[in-house]
């Protein structure tokens, strides 16, 4: 058994991104993500707040909630995905709780998060 997570956590590591900046939930964050269309590739970017974080090795994910169009959108994203090209940490605010899910309930100014200096 041991043995057997050992060769699982080798062959892990030379997928996992060593470039990535520690995102934490409360994050303003920017994604990009690799979209392709036809035989070409782009970078579309999507950004919102990381409203939860799971960490376990190559399958760490973050959920990220924007609001469009008065409609709140989440999207759970596999950090270590080569679907991603790109992290960029926006803004950090300073949270008290490791999962926002109150955010869904609440629009307006009652989502907002105080800011991180």
């Amino acid at each position: 058994m041991i043995y057997s997570n050992l060769i699982l956590q080798k062959v892990q590591q030379q997928y996992l991104k060593t470039d990535i900046p520690n995102v934490e939930v409360g994050d303003t964050v920017r994604l990009g993500l690799l979209i392709k269309e036809g035989n070409k590739e782009r970078t579309q970017y999507y950004e919102g707040v990381t409203i939860s974080k799971k960490n376990s090795g190559i399958n760490k994910t973050i959920t990220v909630r924007r609001i469009m169009q008065g409609i709140g959108i989440e999207r759970l994203f596999l950090i270590h995905s080569p679907k991603i090209a790109s992290i960029e940490i926006k803004k950090s605010a300073n949270v008290k709780r490791s999962k926002l899910y109150y955010l869904r309930n609440r629009s307006g100014k009652a989502t907002r998060l105080k800011q991180k200096y």
